[in-house]
C-alpha cells in the first residue's frame, strides 16, 4: 500500500468515527431534550396556584416626588426605568419598584402607569 493509500485510509477513518461521534451525540441530546421538556411540561400542569399575598398588598406609588439626577441618592450605574414624553423625562428607579412594582404618573402630560 502506497503512502497516498494509507493517508487516504486514515482519513476515512478519521471521518467515520467524527461521524459516529457526532451521531452519537445528537442522539443523546435529542432524547435528553425530549425527555426534558416532556418532564417539564408534565411536572407543572396539576401545580394549584398558590396565593402569598392579599388583593392589593402591594401599594403602587400614585404621587411620585422626583429629585434631580445629581442628587439622587443612587450609584451612577443603578438600574432605572426611565420615561421622556413631551421634552418632560422621568426616571424610575428599580430598587423602589421591587417594592411597590407600579407608579402611577404624569409625564408630559400624559398619564402613565410604570410597571416592575
Amino acid at each position: 500500500m502506497t503512502k497516498t493509500n494509507k493517508i487516504a485510509k486514515n482519513t476515512n477513518t478519521t471521518l467515520a468515527k467524527s461521524t459516529l461521534y457526532f451521531l452519537r451525540n445528537y442522539i443523546i441530546l435529542t432524547l435528553l431534550l425530549s425527555f426534558t421538556l416532556s418532564a417539564t411540561a408534565s411536572d407543572y400542569d396539576k401545580d394549584p396556584i398558590i396565593t402569598l399575598l392579599k388583593f392589593d398588598a402591594i401599594p403602587a406609588i400614585t404621587k411620585p416626588q422626583f429629585v434631580p439626577a445629581a442628587k439622587a441618592k443612587l450609584d451612577t450605574d443603578a438600574p432605572v426605568i426611565g420615561v421622556t414624553f413631551n421634552g418632560e423625562s422621568h426616571a424610575y428607579s428599580l430598587y423602589l419598584l421591587n417594592g411597590h412594582e407600579i407608579v402611577n404618573d404624569v409625564v408630559g402630560g400624559k398619564k402613565i402607569a410604570t410597571t416592575w
